[in-house]
């Protein structure tokens, strides 16, 4: 484990603190949490920007025209059997 100094307004601290007591987590464990989510959010656009970048629009169509004409059902189509 690392030991990080790290200054925070008054009223975002209380609010943290607040928030842990509630959920029943130490403030570590709170900013640590929060500090992962936010990680992981930025992780995933960088990789969907990646994968993005690797797409083909020509691709797309062609994976398009597989599926053919069937069209997705309606309330009216659906039937309910004992």
């Amino acid at each position: 484990m690392s030991t990080v100094s790290l200054r925070l307004p008054q009223f975002l601290h209380k609010e943290v603190k607040n928030i842990a007591k509630e959920e029943g987590i130490s403030v570590n464990q709170f900013i640590a949490t929060a500090l992962a989510e936010k990680m992981s959010a930025l992780r995933t656009q960088e990789y969907l920007e990646q994968r993005a970048a690797r797409g083909s629009r020509d691709k797309f169509d062609n994976a398009l025209s597989k599926i053919g004409s069937n069209h997705p059902l309606d309330e009216n189509d659906i039937v309910i059997t004992d």
